[in-house]
């Protein structure tokens, strides 16, 4: 799926997932890709591998257009 396509509401799930990492791991250096989500239940988690396996409903939103999307 294209990403400029994606649901909004998979982008405001997926950036809710990230800040809480950025909050609660404010001190660890290591920084995602960025989160795959399932669009039906907006559950997701982070990504740290370059090419992610993603499973059946799930879409990746990358760590460049989650930052992009903060701003």
């Amino acid at each position: 799926m294209d990403p400029n396509l994606l649901d909004p509401a998979l982008i405001k799930a997926a950036k809710r997932i990230y800040r809480t990492y950025r909050v609660l791991h404010s001190k660890i250096n290591r920084h995602p890709q960025g989160v795959a989500i399932h669009r039906d239940s907006h559950r997701g988690q982070l990504i740290f591998k370059t090419k992610p396996i993603l499973l059946p409903g799930e879409y990746f939103i990358s760590l460049k257009q989650l930052e992009s999307e903060i701003l």
